[in-house]
């Protein structure tokens, strides 16, 4: 069973629909993701930019586990092809697993919920609970203004140099893919 990555993401696929530059990259990310030998743990859709990195990942024969609350199975559009589907009963349980199960997190663009798993992996890394390599994809510039009030946050004195440092940014899949991978304890 190989070691997984988990990936935040919108349940939407952005601008232009399939033909995106956010699912190109999603689907890029995917297929890095499982030529380095790693499988993806998710949020169990088979929407939006997190059906596309599962297929992804399927596709190139690596295992896909997805969480996802009893509450978004519907809604949300489970995915009923992966290696594993876990049903919980709320948000607290599936970011709990999902990060159990993981051995990196990364984040490409989505809403409310993926910055809120993403600033909540962050802010434990920030307070000593793991030591897991945290990265964004910055798909067409999606996350520059994001960082630009990191940066502010940081000359403000609100965030650390070092923990404003626990994020590695890349906007080539691949080279993200390398960096995560790398940067594994």
């Amino acid at each position: 069973m190989a070691a997984k990555i988990c990936v935040y993401c919108g349940s939407k696929v952005g601008k232009v629909g399939v033909d995106s530059t956010y699912v190109q990259d999603a689907i890029a990310l995917g297929k890095a993701i499982a030529q380095r030998g790693f499988g993806l743990v998710y949020g169990g859709g088979n929407v939006g930019l997190m059906g596309q990195v599962a297929d992804a990942v399927m596709a190139a024969g690596e295992e896909v586990v997805g969480v996802i609350p009893r509450a978004l199975e519907e809604r949300e559009l489970a995915h009923q092809d992966l290696s594993e589907l876990i049903v919980v009963e709320d948000m607290h349980e599936r970011k709990a697993i999902m990060a159990q199960r993981s051995v990196a997190f990364v984040a490409l663009p989505g809403g409310y919920g993926t910055l809120e798993e993403l600033f909540e992996v962050t802010a434990w890394a920030q307070l000593g609970f793991h030591q897991k390599p945290i990265a964004l994809l910055n798909t067409a510039g999606y996350f520059d203004h994001l960082l630009a009030f990191l940066n502010h946050a940081t000359d403000e004195g609100f965030l650390k140099r070092q923990h404003r440092g626990l994020l590695y940014v890349e906007s080539d899949p691949a080279t993200l893919a390398d960096v995560v991978v790398s940067n594994l304890a």
